[in-house]
């Protein structure tokens, strides 16, 4: 698929921004005070930021409130519910530990379960997708959240954790793309199902259906080359996990902590590009580009 900046700052910040709020809301770190009030500022920047990023790819931005209402078929209206319910529950939360220096943890807990649901709800978004087969897997989800959750250990300062949550998060990437090389081939969707004329004979593509580009060429058929992808996939867990365990494992400063989070944020915008880029959707079967 064309892979939309609009897109990708949306789940790279969004998760990030929620993956904080999960920590903060069960009391990580313990801060109070204007302390609280950075972190807290730090987490609503990222995650309100990435949901308004993400409007910029709808057709109709005004239309976006319409989606609220269909959450009984529609993962975008849940994600939408699940994370109104989690800055609600967070802004109360954070008011109290900002001003009156007092933890209400319901509240926190509750916060920070629907900051999970949405990071949750936003990866269905994709993983529904049986038009996708590389996204139409259980490791979508497992991948967005331990991503969500292992970034927002780093950005709440919790080290040894964090350390262990890269980890996890790079070996789940890495087979996120392992095994979704092969989704597509092993859905049994080729050229002669797309074009539903194989019962004639062998299919093969004559020339293109039509002369000009259109609207499912320009956002469903996107080729990367195979060299070029693995660069970029060895470049995207460099930065985004071998580089901050390192920084992580030196004698802490603060500058180090920095760099770390930087490098992170860079390795996860590399893996959501090649998310998207790498997304064969089944209809450039049917114009010949699988």
């Amino acid at each position: 698929m064309h892979p939309a900046p609009s897109v990708i700052i949306f789940t790279t910040f969004s998760g990030l921004g929620f993956g904080l709020l999960v920590w903060l809301g069960f009391g990580l770190p313990a801060v109070t005070g204007w302390t609280a009030f950075a972190f807290f500022t730090i987490a609503y920047v990222m995650a309100v930021g990435g949901l308004i990023a993400s409007t910029f790819h709808l057709g109709h931005p005004e239309r976006a409130m319409k989606a609220f209402r269909q959450w009984r078929s529609s993962w975008l209206s849940r994600e939408g519910i699940c994370a109104v319910v989690a800055l609600i529950l967070m802004a109360l939360y954070g008011a109290g530990l900002v001003f009156l220096e007092t933890r209400w943890s319901i509240l926190g807990i509750l916060g920070a379960l629907f900051s999970l649901a949405t990071v949750f709800t936003t990866s269905m978004i994709y993983t529904q997708l049986k038009t996708i087969p590389r996204w139409n897997m259980p490791l979508t989800p497992a991948n967005f959240l331990s991503l969500s959750i292992a970034g927002g250990a780093l950005l709440a300062g919790q080290v040894g954790t964090a350390v262990i949550l890269l980890l996890i998060a790079g070996v789940i990437q890495f087979f996120t793309w392992k095994v979704g090389d092969s989704r597509l081939a092993e859905s049994g969707t080729d050229m002669a199902s797309a074009t539903q004329l194989g019962g004639i004979g062998q299919v093969r593509a004559f020339e293109p259906p039509h002369t000009g580009t259109n609207y499912l060429l320009r956002e469903f058929v996107h080729v990367v080359g195979r060299k070029h992808a693995d660069k970029l996939r060895m470049i995207a867990l460099g930065l985004m996990t071998a580089l901050p365990v390192i920084l992580l494992m030196l004698p802490f400063a603060h500058w180090v902590a920095v760099i770390a989070v930087i490098a992170h944020i860079a390795g996860v915008i590399c893996t959501r590009w090649l998310f998207f880029a790498q997304a064969e959707h089944v209809v450039g079967l049917y114009y010949g580009k699988r």
